[in-house]
């Protein structure tokens, strides 16, 4: 029988912090349920064969993960070394670009079972290749698996808070944005000292959930920092005002966009 080895790596929610992270300003985020399972079977199959099962929009991205892992593992030690042929299996049940972190999960569950399960600098060397401008916060916590509190340039903390708040929450797909997290994080680089303010509120309602204030009221402010940033699509701010009517409260996960869809949105009735 071919040897196995397996690994997981959930998504991510940012409950807050969207953008502020990447400016020094602290974040929330609690893994999802749904992840990427990836399991390489040695069968000494070269070069290495992917097989995709699940959620995805090709190979390419899979593939430049697994090449980085295989460039990058050049200067370990050959002990340290966990890159074999064969045949790699991922299934991925994270939404593709929605804002839920299914590109850093992929890449921690490919690193683990190429690079070692510990091998955790090497995870975010090849991370940042893949990911550049990164804040660091979804690498955080997938790769703990619990929630944290993210505060860039300091180590995660484990999240004291109580998230009971999220047990009837939903999400919503509003689809893809018409921009990527790259593209959008170096917009707001750009755009930094017109924007602090949104990004100043947005690090406020971190503040406000850690003090335990109602999350209903803290997401409706962090929404309207959101959009104040540009990253709210139209139709997206429509749904979320029809929610807010109904008594509810929603923001976007991730990034947002510019046009197209929104991504996720986290929704609270």
């Amino acid at each position: 029988m071919p040897k196995k080895n397996s690994s997981f790596a959930p998504g991510k929610m940012i409950l807050s912090g969207e953008y502020a992270v990447v400016f020094g300003y602290p974040g929330i985020a609690v893994p999802t349920h749904a992840g990427v399972e990836v399991t390489l079977e040695e069968t000494g199959v070269s070069p290495m064969e992917i097989v995709l099962e699940g959620l995805f929009e090709g190979k390419a991205y899979p593939r430049k993960i697994v090449d980085l892992c295989i460039r990058t593992s050049a200067g370990l030690r050959p002990a340290e070394r966990g890159i074999s042929t064969g045949t790699l299996r991922i299934n991925n049940q994270i939404p593709v670009g929605r804002g839920m972190g299914s590109s850093t999960a992929l890449t921690i569950a490919i690193c683990r079972v190429l690079l070692g399960a510990e091998n955790k600098t090497q995870a975010i060397l090849v991370e940042d290749l893949i990911n550049p401008g990164n804040s660091g916060l979804d690498f955080s916590v997938i790769w703990a698996n619990r929630p944290v509190k993210f505060k860039k340039g300091l180590s995660p903390e484990p999240l004291h808070l109580d998230l009971t708040f999220l047990k009837n929450a939903k999400l919503i797909d509003t689809g893809k944005p018409g921009e990527t997290t790259a593209e959008l994080v170096a917009w707001m680089r750009e755009r930094e000292k017109e924007v602090k303010a949104h990004l100043d509120m947005i690090g406020h309602c971190t503040e406000r959930l850690l003090a335990g204030e109602d999350p209903m009221t803290v997401i409706r402010d962090h929404h309207r920092a959101q959009i104040a940033l540009g990253v709210v699509p139209q139709a997206v701010q429509e749904l979320i005002a029809n929610i807010e009517k109904s008594g509810g409260a929603a923001k976007v996960l991730g990034a947002g966009a510019r046009t197209g869809g929104g991504g996720m949105i986290l929704v609270f009735q």
